[in-house]
């Protein structure tokens, strides 16, 4: 890892309180570490690692995802109540997910409009909405 990706991989985990382990520090520089937001899946993600020559095994990866979420580092949006997608973008957007390629891409927030959701029911109250707009090509 070149000094930018281990500072950013290190202040990412840091910020979130997470202890910077090997195997954490190797999937923080795949998913930060050149600056820019992804979607990722635990099997793309595993994929990457792979390619890259780091030893991590998937179930490592879905347990170090579903912390980096528990902390607020990543979301989950699932797609088709089955496939999980992970996002370091924290800001409220929208998704696009294409069905073709089954690729999910963020989709332009300022050109939503949500006008009114549902009241929660009793005792509950709405902890977030996502919305994933499916795409087809023409």
């Amino acid at each position: 890892m070149t000094d930018i990706v281990t500072q950013r991989s290190t202040d990412w985990l840091s910020g979130a309180g997470l202890r910077p382990t090997r195997q954490r520090m190797t999937l923080a520089s795949l998913l930060v570490g050149d600056g820019q937001d992804r979607h990722v899946t635990a099997e793309s993600l595993f994929d990457a690692a792979s390619t890259a020559g780091e030893k991590v095994s998937l179930a490592t990866v879905y347990n170090t995802l579903r912390a980096f979420c528990d902390v607020g580092l990543m979301r989950e949006i699932t797609v088709d109540g089955a496939k999980s997608y992970f996002d370091t973008n924290m800001t409220d957007h929208p998704h696009f997910y294409w069905e073709d390629t089954a690729h999910l891409t963020d989709a332009p927030a300022d050109q939503l409009e949500i006008a009114r959701v549902p009241h929660a029911p009793d005792g509950a109250e709405i902890a977030s909405v996502d919305v994933v707009i499916r795409l087809r090509r023409k």
